[in-house]
């Protein structure tokens, strides 16, 4: 046998090897195999996810109940303000809380008027007047706003105001001394939690951004 007619006969049998070899990894097709459908089930998953994200607004349900009148009040100042955002109207509000907070326990408001209805503003300084009347002074450190929750909201659809109460836990450090510097109210050693529920209002749609402190309980 002839060395081109053995090289001929061992490249072949490479070449069944090869074939047998592919034939078992990959399978083989016989004849027309129409293309797979997508799982029903997946696709109805899908389906439903898809319908849910048109349908609920997180901004909104994720702070009070879907069928609560608070809801709906929000649902009512997000079409009269399209950019009017919930989660962003409290982080607001708890920067306030803070800000005016400090403000009422250091007795001075001048910064903070602004974001202040008329009365409530006036009830504040008239506790500021009070307190240097008698001679007393206030220590405080803000430790923190522990707790912030949506309590109820209204809207008027003929005038566009929006009234939003926040539910709000504090915690800070605070005593009031008299002119001998003796404490007579708090402990300036020893920290404490205070609740407020405050209600904001403005005018939805107005180019002025900012809301004001209209009561306080």
């Amino acid at each position: 046998m002839t060395n081109p007619l053995i090289q001929l006969l061992v490249l072949a049998a490479i070449a069944i090897f090869l074939i047998l070899r592919l034939r078992n990894v990959l399978g083989t097709r016989d004849g027309f195999e129409p293309p797979q459908e997508e799982a029903p089930v997946a696709k109805r998953r899908f389906e439903v996810i898809e319908g849910s994200a048109d349908e609920v607004d997180h901004d909104i349900v994720d702070l009070v109940d879907a069928d609560s009148p608070a809801a709906t009040a929000l649902a009512a100042m997000k079409r009269a303000e399209p950019s009017f955002g919930v989660h962003d109207f409290l982080t607001g509000a708890k920067s306030a809380y803070e800000m005016i907070l400090m403000a009422f326990e250091n007795g001075d408001l001048s910064d903070v008027r602004p974001f202040l209805a008329e009365p409530v503003a006036d009830a504040f300084q008239s506790v500021i007047d009070h307190r240097k009347a008698q001679g007393y002074s206030v220590q405080a450190q803000f430790l923190g706003v522990r707790e912030t929750t949506l309590a109820s909201a209204e809207f008027d659809a003929q005038s566009g105001l929006a009234e939003v109460s926040v539910r709000f836990v504090g915690e800070l450090i605070a005593a009031t001394r008299d002119a001998e510097g003796n404490v007579v109210d708090g402990d300036p050693k020893t920290s404490r939690k205070q609740r407020d529920v405050w209600t904001f209002a403005r005018r939805m749609g107005q180019d002025d951004p900012n809301w004001q402190l209209v009561a306080t309980g």
